[in-house]
């Protein structure tokens, strides 16, 4: 059985459009209806043991891995030097670093978690349960722990683990973290800095 599906009392949600979350509902004017996607959620949308898989997945290639170790500064050969990997490392080939398997899973969770929140407080655990090479594709399911009103009464704290895989269901990346997150009747309304007046006509 897949790992993140072993929660006896989970509910699973897929990442897809139309589910709830911080969005405006439809609207209709005459026959034409505009949906706005929804982006995050709401403090009342979180329960403890839900499971959201966020979707799609990525391919991390050596391009992507070496321009990430370029930007953050990163030289480790392990990551980019391939004479190097094959033949002074215990993996045997490049390894990608674990910075990008970490931000690419915790960016695949904003859609679902912390797409309309106020702000990401804490990451408290972070793991890298077995290495990416170059290839593999990444996916990622999240698991809600807890939610709490905080004492301004139009927010609260959610907090949520999250789970990287490769093509192969293997646990590559395991994180836990807290975000604050609007209710609902609290939240401020999206905009666009554009009148859409006309757009359409």
């Amino acid at each position: 059985m897949h790992p993140a599906l072993s929660f006896p009392t989970a509910t699973i949600a897929s990442a897809l459009p139309g589910l709830v979350g911080a969005s405006q509902r439809p609207t209709t004017v005459g026959d034409v209806t505009t949906y706005d996607r929804p982006f995050g959620r709401y403090l009342e949308d979180f329960e403890p043991d839900d499971i959201y898989k966020h979707w799609p997945g990525k391919t991390i290639t050596e391009y992507d891995d070496h321009l990430f170790c370029m930007i953050t500064m990163n030289h480790h050969p392990l990551h980019t030097n391939a004479w190097f990997a094959e033949n002074e490392s215990v993996q045997g080939k490049n390894v990608v670093v674990g910075n990008l398997v970490y931000s690419l899973v915790l960016g695949m969770s904003v859609p679902d978690v912390s797409g309309a929140a106020i702000a990401n407080l804490e990451v408290e655990t972070l793991q890298h349960k077995n290495p990416t090479f170059h290839g593999d594709t990444i996916y990622a399911e999240t698991r809600v722990l807890e939610k709490r009103e905080s004492s301004k009464g139009d927010r609260g704290i959610v907090t949520v683990e999250t789970k990287g895989f490769n093509q192969d269901g293997v646990e590559v990346c395991y994180f836990k973290r807290k975000v604050m997150v609007w209710k609902r009747d609290s939240a401020p309304t999206r905009k666009r800095p554009y009148t859409e007046d006309g757009v359409w006509s």
